[in-house]
């Protein structure tokens, strides 16, 4: 059996970093993609001691730039296996009536469009091959609206039902569909959402112990490595301390 390719967006921070970190270790062929192209070849020249890796610069929400940079890869990468639907943000959190529509539409063009773009350059290879697996990184806010999520959590709940829409139109072309729905994960999400402030975004993992990117990547393994009759379809994954979107023990002395 040939050597398996992944595509992994976003994968300069959080779960794809970690997602092509725990990959590499097992030999799969990785084509990364970030906004970020200093990031992203630095992450190349460490996992290059484990894999081959290429690398693709572009941002999501440019449907030109995604598209061409999907159609540059080398033939030695086309055979995608694995696409790893990973980027998404957020941006800002308020009530529906004082939200920034930049913002709205940063995370829409992120979170959906992004996905789709994507998604539509890569399976049609993977129809013809008659094999493949896309995994979805969802969330929690997907699942349940929170306030001042509004936006966000549609987006979110755009990628469950694509994820859904995916796997119907796809049934009986050898392709694995799933989402993976992940709730508080410490990574630079809520430095984006609040713009660059450290202080708040910190607070936010403060007071219990958050997921971490690693965890995210062991699960995304367990689903990729499942017998070829078996596809985890939907998974949503908490840490310890988190009973919902809005109810998480933040004791950290009862731990």
């Amino acid at each position: 059996m040939s050597q398996k390719i992944a595509l992994i967006t976003g994968a300069t921070s959080g779960i794809g970093k970690a997602t092509a970190s725990l990959f590499a270790k097992h030999g799969i062929k990785l084509i990364l993609c970030g906004r970020r192209k200093e990031r992203l070849n630095a992450i190349a020249s460490e996992l290059q001691k484990q894999t081959e890796v290429h690398t693709l610069s572009f941002d999501v929400r440019d449907k030109a730039s995604v598209i061409g940079s999907l159609q540059s890869i080398p033939a030695s990468f086309s055979e995608i296996d694995i696409l790893i639907n990973n980027a998404g943000n957020a941006h800002g959190l308020d009530p529906i009536q004082e939200g920034n529509i930049e913002d709205w539409e940063a995370m829409l063009d992120i979170n959906v469009k992004g996905l789709l773009y994507v998604s539509k350059a890569i399976i049609p290879g993977m129809i013809h091959r008659k094999r493949g697996h896309i995994i979805n990184i969802g969330s929690t806010a997907g699942k349940e609206v929170y306030p001042k999520g509004n936006v966000y959590c549609a987006s979110k709940y755009a990628v469950d039902a694509l994820n859904q829409g995916m796997r119907i139109d796809l049934n009986g072309k050898g392709i694995k569909v799933g989402a993976i729905n992940p709730g508080l994960v410490e990574t630079e999400f809520s430095k984006v959402r609040f713009k660059g402030d450290s202080n708040r975004a910190e607070t936010v993992y403060q007071g219990y112990i958050p997921l971490q990117p690693e965890d995210i990547a062991d699960i995304i393994w367990f689903a990729v490595t499942r017998p070829p009759h078996v596809n985890i379809t939907d998974l949503t994954v908490m840490c310890l301390d988190q009973a919902s979107s809005t109810i998480v023990n933040k004791n950290y002395d009862n731990i």
